[in-house]
């Protein structure tokens, strides 16, 4: 994919623009949703459009949804105020691009060093995540499902390598939310742009490394045309889930019939987009690897080590100032993480370094 196809107007600047009314004749009504993804990328803006679209078939034209993206009404990370204040009656984003409203947001996209992607699902649908995030939203006229997840994400792209942690000492490098801020505990400086920026700011230096998702994405976005090294695991987001934000009111509007059509599409868009982003993302990697000469190193032992530190640093400083709606939100995802561990380990965890090992198989 060209990266010129889906930048054309990503992450434009424009000024809020009041939106006539829902249509609402014979029953029937229409949501506008804006989005933080670029026009046409491949997985979220895609997904999201999937799911707009799914929500329509399933109502049978009873809701529907028109999609913007990233700039088209608002600008790609003002989705929040946006949905709240009923300039737009739903948002596809990642909640951690809103911890400036609440730090309790970052939870429902994800944690460093927390929960992979399936344990995510698991603690909102059946830890108690999905109560917390209304009981936190509810507080700002909003209503969220996960609605997507992009899979364990890469540390990033560099253009020298990253041996020590002294390393990260001066660099500006672009990471969202928590990940970014225990980068900064290290002597990195956290800087926060939407995808359709990073491109150009790799190119020009004014950031020294940047992360996004994963090759998919990096592959379209052009990022192996000026820097050459890929750094994996990441620790920032090893599972990120996205999600589908309501205006309470809206929400709370609608007959239960619609109401669940839109969970139940919602779920299937997690589903989807995280089946999608797992296998173009293997084939991606092979196109970086073979076609573009990119390195895909592995994180130094020694960093991970720092990292999972100031993580817990970090996260002992949220927490103490944290308000009482995330505290609690705080204990439930650590009890669930405590449990979680424990169980991957000896499952998924497990079994993955079984595959590992060296025997041959069938080819």
């Amino acid at each position: 994919m060209q990266r010129r196809k889906f930048l054309t107007g990503a992450g434009v600047g424009l000024a809020a623009a009041p939106l006539a009314a829902p249509a609402l004749a014979q029953g029937r009504i229409e949501w506008r949703m804006g989005t933080s993804w670029p026009k046409g990328m491949g997985g979220v803006q895609t997904g999201a459009e999937r799911l707009a679209a799914n929500i329509g078939r399933m109502t049978d034209g009873k809701l529907t949804i028109r999609v913007f993206s990233a700039g088209e009404v608002v600008p790609a990370l003002q989705g929040f105020d946006a949905v709240s204040s009923g300039t737009l009656d739903c948002y596809h984003d990642a909640s951690y691009y809103h911890i400036g409203k609440n730090q309790g947001a970052q939870f429902f996209t994800c944690v460093p060093f927390g929960f992979a992607a399936h344990e995510q699902a698991a603690w909102i649908n059946f830890g108690g995540g999905q109560a917390l995030w209304d009981k936190l939203y509810a507080q700002y006229n909003l209503k969220a499902f996960i609605a997507g997840n992009t899979g364990t994400q890469a540390l990033g792209w560099y253009r020298t390598e990253i041996k020590s942690v002294e390393d990260y000492k001066g660099k500006k490098l672009r990471m969202p939310g928590w990940g970014g801020a225990v980068l900064a505990k290290l002597g990195a400086q956290q800087v926060v742009l939407p995808g359709g920026e990073i491109f150009a700011a790799l190119q020009s230096g004014a950031v020294d490394g940047a992360e996004w998702i994963g090759p998919y994405n990096d592959l379209a976005l052009g990022f192996y045309q000026v820097a050459k090294i890929c750094y994996g695991p990441g620790f920032h987001e090893p599972g990120s889930s996205l999600q589908f934000m309501m205006n309470k009111g809206k929400w709370d509007a609608l007959p239960n019939d619609l109401k669940a059509a839109v969970q139940v599409a919602c779920g299937w868009a997690h589903d989807d987009m995280w089946a999608e982003y797992t296998m173009r993302s293997a084939e991606a990697m092979n196109v970086l690897r073979n076609q573009h000469q990119v390195r895909f190193l592995r994180t130094p032992r020694e960093i991970i080590i720092a990292l999972g530190n100031a993580t817990r640093e970090y996260l002992t400083e949220v927490r103490e100032k944290a308000d009482p709606v995330t505290k609690e939100i705080f204990e439930s995802y650590l009890k669930a993480r405590a449990s979680l561990v424990q169980y991957s380990r000896f499952a998924e965890g497990a079994y993955l370094d079984a595959r590992g090992l060296p025997f041959d198989y069938i080819k």
